[in-house]
């Protein structure tokens, strides 16, 4: 109830408020002012420009990999951990969490460290000590206050930005015609330079944090980092060249503060090296607690319950005052030199992180991963393997003794038994990539969000079946299975032989598939047997494939298998095919709907994958009974259209009048996908295909799919 309380209460921010600003505001922070003109003296422009463009590459490629993630999950409080936690589960959110809130609350110590020595070029016989912890407990007490203030905050201190930048592009200086490409690298090597730099393009971070309290994170954090982004890279590339043309590399290595004396109104970049400092300082102040929250609600740090509890208003009070205290730990023994290489392996590990787990969902290619923000899987692997690369370059020692940590961390959060109210992927990403993987994955519960079709086959004959196996290709390619069995009394090699000649075409198809043979006295109790004994198997079916005759003979052995298999946890999957129209072109899909009902989970995932691999079309259908009732089904459609992230081709249907008048008014198709009531009616379902002229598969959910995963 409490949660229920923060989330009325407190104001929500926008893509411009909650995300563009801060992000904006801790790019252009510290190492614009203080250390760009030093990098740019020793490198020259274009060692300058490299060195932002590999760091920009790193953080274009992984925000537009965060962006994929947003619009695929229902993202939480805390920024990047709650990403990685709701893909990989608690500990691997945990593991990168603890390092991620540790690299926020170190950049705070490093904004104002740059705070002070601006302030200290102004009043050099200031105590740096006390001017810094001045500065740290103002934006304490902001920040304690709450967001809201710190927002508004942020948007004066852009206003001063733009107007130090104004003031910086439109000075002077000794111009010359002579641009420097590649300077001597006297002060530090490239790498060195780098790691320096690095820092100073993770201030997407600081609007990712803000996650809980944004009012669409799905829309705000993609188009607020990469437009800040972009503007920061056009930014920081243009001040390197006007560095790099208005003073010589001398000057430039040996005044930190170079831009003052390039600009019109010196003053002015002493007011942007201020606001830009605290700016990020806040942010960082603000984001970093949220993450600590984050980690108390799910019990991954110690002392969780203290560091989840929030005001009214849901600011996380307690975590912003510890980490508040770090902070001030950190001002007392740190330099920003010193800290600055230690921010960037912290942000490169996260980045890494975030970049493999786009990777490996779009590679295990299940249903679940469907963002709206596509991008390809070559952009998520180069930002990966980009930051690893970059982290070995850096510090190889540092690189190794954190990978180290996080592998400890994870594996006492293993230890630990976290469980989380969602689902993930991990166990279908160690079946996917490795078989030896098996005993790993059987440790994480298999949830809705990595359901995929794994169908069970019963087959009476298989010398005589002739169910339409380039379908079942159709419903479980590229990651589904198909475990076949046949029941015969006694069992021998020539059956088995013609079972697996059976669905050796599935095989070929690049389709997982076992088969077994059943000794039972009938069908029935065979098929019972199977549903029960791979109920307790790591690799069981979690849906009954079946197919229903001409003849009515066999219509109670098909209901009670139906029945049996519901007992049992398995969804259904009945298939009337037409005796001539088969599948037609096997192109469009009728999807039938009732508002009312909860049994359409699996007949959309179903939709889904016939359209994947059809490369067709989903008309969404429904019927009304009266024109009024057509606007509220219509909503209907189109509200669960947009839940379920149904392909943009999807057309929505209601129709006006008895549900058979509809079904026989309803837009030509190849296939029809009804669900099965509570009542199995087999000989409606039998003459569905008269009435529809296609074949008819009647589906029942066995409530461990969702569509909306």
């Amino acid at each position: 109830m409490a949660e229920k309380t923060h989330d009325k209460t407190r104001k929500k921010f926008g893509t411009f408020g909650g995300v563009f600003t801060p992000s904006v505001l801790t790019i252009l922070g510290v190492i614009m002012f203080l250390r760009e003109g030093w990098v740019v003296g020793n490198a020259g422009f274009g060692g300058a420009a490299l060195i932002i463009l590999i760091a920009r590459g790193i953080t274009i490629c992984t925000g537009l990999a965060l962006s994929s993630m947003v619009t695929n999950i229902r993202i939480g409080e805390g920024g990047a951990y709650s990403i990685i936690a709701r893909s990989l589960g608690l500990e691997a959110g945990g593991s990168i969490g603890i390092p991620l809130y540790l690299a926020q609350t170190v950049s705070a110590a490093l904004y104002i460290i740059g705070f002070t020595e601006g302030w200290l070029y102004i009043f050099p016989g200031h105590n740096p000590h006390i001017v810094a912890t001045l500065a740290w407990g103002g934006l304490l007490v902001v920040s304690i206050i709450s967001a809201d203030l710190a927002i508004k905050v942020e948007y004066f201190i852009m206003a001063v930005l733009g107007f130090s930048l104004l003031s910086f592009f439109t000075g002077g200086g000794d111009a010359s015609s002579d641009v420097v490409v590649w300077g001597n690298f006297q002060d530090a090597s490239f790498w060195q330079l780098y790691a320096i730099f690095f820092p100073a393009v993770t201030g997407m971070m600081a609007g990712v944090n803000m996650s809980g309290d944004l009012k669409d994170p799905k829309k705000n954090i993609p188009m607020g980092i990469m437009t800040s982004i972009f503007a920061t890279l056009v930014i920081y590339l243009a001040l390197a060249y006007f560095l790099d043309l208005r003073a010589d590399s001398e000057a430039l290595r040996a005044n930190s503060l170079i831009m003052m004396d390039l600009a019109r109104w010196g003053w002015a970049i002493m007011l942007g090296l201020w606001g830009a400092t605290l700016s990020s300082a806040l942010g960082s102040m603000v984001g970093a607690p949220r993450i600590l929250s984050a980690l108390g609600e799910h019990k991954i740090v110690p002392f969780a319950s203290f560091f989840a509890r929030k005001t009214p208003k849901g600011d996380p009070r307690n975590a912003v005052i510890v980490t508040g205290i770090i902070i001030e730990v950190c001002l007392l023994v740190g330099t920003l030199d010193t800290i600055a290489p230690l921010l960037t392996m912290f942000f490169l590990i996260t980045y890494g992180m975030i970049n493999f787990v786009v990777f490996v969902e779009q590679s295990l290619g299940i249903v679940s991963f469907r963002p709206t923000f596509r991008v390809p899987k070559s952009v998520s692997l180069i930002g990966g393997v980009g930051c690893v690369l970059t982290m070995f370059l850096v510090n190889p020692l540092f690189s190794v003794v954190s990978v180290i940590i996080i592998i400890g961390i994870y594996g006492v959060l293993m230890r630990r038994g976290l469980k989380a109210e969602w689902g993930d992927v991990r166990g279908g990403m160690f079946l996917a990539i490795a078989g030896w993987a098996v005993r790993t994955a059987s440790r994480y519960p298999q949830y809705e969000k990595t359901w995929k079709p794994d169908l069970l086959v019963p087959i009476e004959d298989p010398k005589i079946w002739s169910g339409p196996l380039h379908f079942i290709r159709d419903i479980t390619f590229p990651n589904g299975s198909v475990s076949a069995f046949t029941v015969q009394q006694p069992r021998t090699e020539e059956i088995e032989r013609d079972l697996r000649a059976l669905i050796a075409p599935l095989e070929r198809e690049d389709v997982l598939t076992t088969s077994a043979v059943v000794e039972a006295e009938d069908f029935l109790s065979g098929a019972t047997v199977v549903m029960q004994m791979l109920k307790a198997g790591f690799f069981r079916p979690n849906t009954i494939f079946l197919t229903m005759g001409d003849h009515p003979d066999k219509d109670p052995q098909l209901i009670e298998i139906v029945t049996r298999a519901k007992q049992e946890g398995l969804g259904v999957i009945l298939l009337r095919q037409h005796p001539r129209a088969a599948f037609g072109m096997a192109r469009v899909i009728n999807l039938w709907l009732r508002d009312k009902s909860p049994n359409w989970n699996l007949a959309i995932l179903l939709s889904l994958q016939l359209q994947r691999n059809w490369g067709g079309r989903i008309n969404l259908l429904t019927s009304a009974k009266t024109k009024q009732e057509m606007e509220r089904l219509r909503r209907f459609l189109n509200r669960l259209s947009e839940q379920a992230r149904m392909p943009a081709e999807t057309v929505p249907h209601v129709l006006v009048g008895t549900f058979q008048e509809s079904v026989q008014a309803a837009p030509p198709a190849d296939i029809s996908i009804f669900g099965i009531g509570k009542e199995i009616l087999c000989e409606p379902m039998r003459n569905r295909i008269r009435l529809t002229h296609t074949s008819c598969l009647f589906v029942q959910d066995s409530g461990m799919e969702s569509a909306l995963a």
